[in-house]
Parts: C-alpha cells; structure tokens; sequence
C-alpha cells in the first residue's frame, strides 16, 4: 500500500512514517502544509492520504478542506483523518457527507500500530473508520431511552459497528461466532428501528446518525 502523510509537526510525520515503513508500507510522501500535501498526492496517486486536521497557516481546518478537495479529485482514494482531539461533529459532518474510503482517528490510535494499518487497509478497500473514542462519547452522551432496549452485548456489538467493523470483525474482536454476530446486528437494528442494508459504512452512518440524534 501506497501512502503520504500530511502533519505540520515534524516530529509527528517522521514517527508515523517510520511506524508505517516499518510495517512494509510505501510511505510516497511527507508534507507539512496542504500545498505540498495536494503535491504529493497528484505526484504518487497513493491508496490512502494520512492528513492532519488542523494545518498551517491558521491550524483550524486547512487539513479537513484538503481532504475534501482530494476527495473531490480522486474518489476512489481513501483519506484518513487524525485529530489530537476528539472532534465529532467534524467526524459526523465527514461521515455522513460521504462515508466509503473515509477514516478519522486521534492520533494516539497511531501507537497501535496493527490496528492503524489495519485501519488503512479497511478505508483503502472502501470502509469507513471511526475512533472508538469518539463512539464511546456518543454512546455516553445519549441522556434518553434510546438505547434502553440493547442488551449490553448488543451494546458492545453496536460500538463495534459504529467504528466500521465488518459483522466478520466484530466476531474476531468479541470472540464469539459470525453467526451471533449477525443475530445480534439484525436485533439491534429492529430495536433501534434502523435499516440494515447491508453496506458496511451505510451501516455506520446510520448507527451514528442516531447516537447524535
């Protein structure tokens, strides 16, 4: 897998590209502001995009619109967006406008670097990817009854989905059957009232639409 890598802190970029090589990953490119990163991409046409969200020259949000214009140049490459904090309405507004090939992690997801790569092969093949953190701080937010009727297996099964899980991954992470595992996703859609379609990041979409309801 083909990557480049867009973080205005150097100490950042040089860590998770060494992280990556080290995996066996290409690392194309390192930039620390858009224009470079919008470079890179044109000139190695990676599999995924690793961006920043806040990058100079005002560190708000140069790194989420740039991720968006390569997303409108290059549909079929995936973009992984890091936050030093959780932001989930930034997560939220980018999921739910275009979910396929999308990922937004805190960075101190990087350290874990089997679930980072696996992370990258998931939003390169045409997944989504949400941070566990942010999940579980919607699911804490939620002060109503909505999720009253879940069973805390279902509850678990649920965050899992939300995060992009395949019902093949969540099984693996749960230690139990793909079987189950299915039982427990159709069970907690017709609780919810959510449609299941099949789609993995349709899914998460809308498990996630109604936590943040």
């Amino acid at each position: 897998m083909r990557v480049v890598i867009a973080d205005d802190n150097v100490l950042v970029r040089a860590g998770i590209a060494a992280l990556l090589r080290e995996a066996g990953l290409d690392v194309a490119g390192e930039s620390g502001d858009v224009d470079d990163l919008l470079e890179d991409v044109e000139a190695h046409q990676p599999d995924v995009a690793i961006v920043d969200i806040r990058m100079p020259p005002t560190h708000s949000d140069e790194g989420l619109r740039a991720a968006q214009e390569i997303r409108a140049r290059h549909p079929q490459m995936g973009i992984v967006i890091l936050s030093q904090h959780v932001e989930a309405g930034v997560a939220m507004r980018a999921l739910a406008e275009s979910p396929e090939r999308l990922g937004y992690l805190l960075k101190d997801r990087v350290g874990d670097l089997d679930e980072f790569v696996a992370t990258l092969y998931r939003v390169a093949a045409g997944g989504s990817a949400l941070d566990a953190v942010v999940v579980s701080r919607l699911l804490a937010a939620r002060t109503d009854d909505g999720l009253e009727p879940l069973a805390p297996r279902e509850r678990e099964v649920l965050q899992l989905v939300a995060e992009g899980l395949s019902n093949r991954a969540v099984a693996e992470r749960l230690g139990i059957t793909l079987g189950s595992t299915e039982k427990y996703v159709s069970s907690i859609f017709a609780k919810l009232g959510l449609p299941d379609t099949g789609g993995e990041y349709r899914r998460v979409v809308a498990v996630l639409r109604f936590l943040h309801a």
